[in-house]
């Protein structure tokens, strides 16, 4: 059993959570007798490989004193700067434990980079990455799938007439952790934020705010067989807006998202409990699920419907897997094999023989 890393921080508005996930990981691998590195995916993107026993209060000022910085290399991996009495060396690593949250550490950017420099990787594949990001994207699929779902549009200034009464909630079309989502009147409202909000300049979608509805929460994983996890229902801090879970409510505790107030499991009518773990199990196969994901619903006593999917959700979600219980250190070990078991897209030049350079005119001819 060879040594893997735990990466985690990233240019992302998500990097101080990630830092959370990422020292909680190393941790409790360390603690089951892992071998194991710390990589620090800093806010300007560079890679350093920094002690596992650090703190979080070591990242304040970016990277930590004692880090070694690192490159990704296309067939080497992870490779640390040679000195003046040795040369640069690959980290021989069987995997990197990916608690990247948000931005390109979850969008599918990491993830193909990983693919092109030959490392294996837990969580998503490149396309399982960008359908979870992608708001828009993946409400279509689960609709298609038979789940229900609130009806969404991309929200641009063209936008006319919406098929459904406000008050209508206006999100990142690419994001997630409640970053940049508010609660607007009308249409006009909702197109005024287009301008005045950063987080929606990549795009952003409109749906309906429905008071009556309430987060409800179920981690999932497809190995080494699909399994559901206890479902939570997240409770609103005392700062909170009063309209939707923010991300003070979510990650103000110092723990990422297992100190977040909750009631777990979560005390549900039997028929809205079954049409989720039911929806969950399908979402798992048509988004592609891959290492531990959080499946977000919004439901009361009488509906539910799937909102969105955290493809490597804050804590890797470990907190919910209670009935029954899993161990973290288990949980991170099972994705580990899931590497092996299920790897990821490996990219490959076959076919590329020559044979058409060969045959070509010149470039100037073709342009001619």
């Amino acid at each position: 059993m060879g040594e893997v890393a735990v990466l985690f921080g990233g240019p992302s508005p998500e990097h101080d959570v990630s830092i959370l996930s990422g020292l909680q990981a190393v941790r409790a691998l360390k603690a089951a007798g892992r071998g194991v590195q710390a990589i620090y995916w800093s806010k300007t993107a560079s890679f350093h490989l920094v002690d596992s026993n650090l703190e979080a209060t070591a990242f304040v000022d970016g990277v930590p004193s004692g880090a070694s910085q690192l490159t990704l290399e296309g067939g080497a991996g992870f490779v640390a700067a040679g000195g003046r009495l040795r040369g640069a060396k690959a980290l021989d690593l069987d995997a990197v434990v990916l608690c990247t949250h948000g931005g390109p550490g979850e969008d599918g950017s990491l993830q193909g980079a990983l693919d092109v420099a030959g490392v294996s990787y837990t969580g998503p594949s490149v396309a399982g990455a960008a359908l979870g990001m992608d708001k828009l994207a993946f409400s279509d699929v689960v609709r298609a799938a038979g789940c229900r779902a609130l009806p969404r549009l991309a929200l641009t200034p063209e936008l006319e007439h919406i098929d459904f009464d406000g008050p209508y909630i206006v999100k990142p079309r690419f994001g997630g952790s409640s970053i940049g989502i508010d609660v607007v009147a009308d249409l006009a409202t909702a197109k005024a934020r287009l301008t005045s909000n950063p987080h929606l300049r990549s795009g952003a979608v409109i749906e309906p705010y429905r008071e009556d509805l309430y987060d409800l929460q179920i981690g999932v994983r497809r190995h080494p067989t699909l399994t559901l996890s206890a479902i939570e229902r997240p409770l609103r801090g005392p700062r909170t807006s009063g309209e939707i879970l923010n991300y003070t409510d979510k990650y103000g505790g110092g723990e990422g998202m297992a100190s977040a107030p909750r009631e777990l499991p979560a005390q549900l009518a039997s028929p809205i409990h079954e049409s989720m773990v039911s929806m969950a199990a399908t979402v798992a196969e048509a988004a592609l699920i891959r290492g531990v994901a959080r499946i977000d619903f919004l439901g009361n006593d009488h509906e539910v419907f799937v909102n969105e999917v955290n493809t490597i959700p804050g804590s890797l979600a470990r907190y919910l897997f209670i009935e029954p219980e899993i161990p973290f250190a288990q949980l991170l070990t099972d994705m580990i094999e899931e590497t092996k078991a299920v790897p990821t897209r490996r990219y490959s030049a076959a076919g590329a023989d020559g044979l058409v350079l060969r045959g070509a005119a010149s470039i100037a001819a073709k342009l001619a």
